[in-house]
């Protein structure tokens, strides 16, 4: 299988954000099952939503994730974008409730994000090229 850069737009109570996926299984599952739309939870500063039917291939499963992190957790089949601290954080990187495998990284400053707060839906799509 031959894994393309990809990149996917994620908009979140109307604020966009590109994010460049990593060449990895779980990845490219997550592009299979896009778009979505669907609603959006918030623990602390890390929004994520369900995305049925992906098969979570673990490749990077880990507990440590960086400010920008795209990531998915298998056990919940959620979707798990990290703009700042979460519940669990000690220092200033946030840190996922269980091991989460990190499938891309957020262009630019994702602390936009802070002004989705109370947003009810997350869309992710696969950003065309020249978009």
């Amino acid at each position: 299988m031959e894994f393309r850069p990809q990149k996917i737009k994620i908009t979140i109570g109307g604020i966009p954000v590109v994010a460049e996926l990593k060449p990895n299984r779980t990845a490219q599952a997550i592009i299979d099952a896009l778009p979505i739309e669907a609603p959006v939870n918030q623990w602390g500063e890390e929004f994520y939503c369900n995305v049925p039917g992906v098969k979570d291939h673990r490749e990077t499963a880990k507990n440590q994730v960086k400010v920008g992190d795209v990531a998915f957790w298998g056990m919940g089949q959620m979707l798990a974008v990290f703009f700042g601290r979460t519940p669990m954080s000690l220092g200033e990187d946030p840190v996922p409730a269980d091991r989460v495998n990190v499938i891309g990284k957020v262009e630019g400053d994702v602390k936009v994000l802070r002004q989705a707060a109370g947003a009810i839906t997350m869309r992710v799509e696969i950003l065309q090229e020249g978009a």
